[in-house]
């Protein structure tokens, strides 16, 4: 098992913030393309993942989606059909259905709530999980040690927030990709392939 914390501080916090231009409503697009990075295999949806998607831009952040989509069951009843050319109206959903004071689960495996990215990274933290950020600074990810269901945290196109990111400093590991920058979405598939050939060769 592996998660995602995706942090965007220009990604809208309310659904009719997002318009048809998605790179004109806070670089919602980005986001799109995280989801379908970390879930969408050739004629599969991955069952080893969950994505949580911190959205910290206008009109209320912060928000909170934690995607873990549901595969089994009867599509509209125990799931819903997830596209790639439906992610940006799933996510518009979210946000619309978010309610004060509780994480909504809108769909089978699709939570909203109001949380900020260092709430929830303190929270995984607590629990004891293994949280690893990606940072160009960082060990190569093909030689540092990943230990049991890593947590990956990455930033939009602005980065990750500084200032949360030094409170939380003593509880993540950083790592790199290597020397170039990738877009958040091709990180994600690369670190995908990276635990993939770890599972296959028994060491993770």
């Amino acid at each position: 098992m592996r998660e995602f914390i995706y942090y965007s501080r220009t990604a809208p916090t309310a659904g009719n913030y997002i318009k048809e231009n998605l790179q004109e409503s806070g670089r919602i697009d980005i986001a799109i393309h995280t989801v379908i990075s970390t879930f969408f295999l050739s004629h599969a949806i991955r069952t080893d993942a969950t994505l949580h998607l911190c959205f910290a831009g206008p009109p209320t952040p912060p928000r909170h989606i934690e995607i873990k989509p549901v595969t089994e069951g009867q599509t509209g009843v125990d799931k819903i059909y997830l596209a790639k050319t439906n992610v940006s109206a799933v996510i518009k959903k979210l946000l619309y259905k978010y309610k004060e004071g509780e994480k909504n689960e809108v769909f089978p495996g699709f939570w909203i709530e109001k949380k900020g990215f260092l709430e929830l990274a303190n929270d995984l933290a607590e629990e004891g999980r293994n949280i690893y950020a990606l940072d160009q600074k960082g060990e190569d990810i093909r030689t540092v040690e990943i230990k049991e269901n890593p947590i990956f945290i990455l930033g939009d196109h602005k980065g990750l927030p500084g200032k949360e990111l030094k409170r939380l400093k003593k509880l993540y590991t950083p790592v790199s990709i290597g020397p170039r920058t990738y877009f958040a979405s091709q990180t994600i598939a690369i670190v995908n392939n990276e635990l993939d050939r770890r599972e296959a060769e028994g060491r993770l």
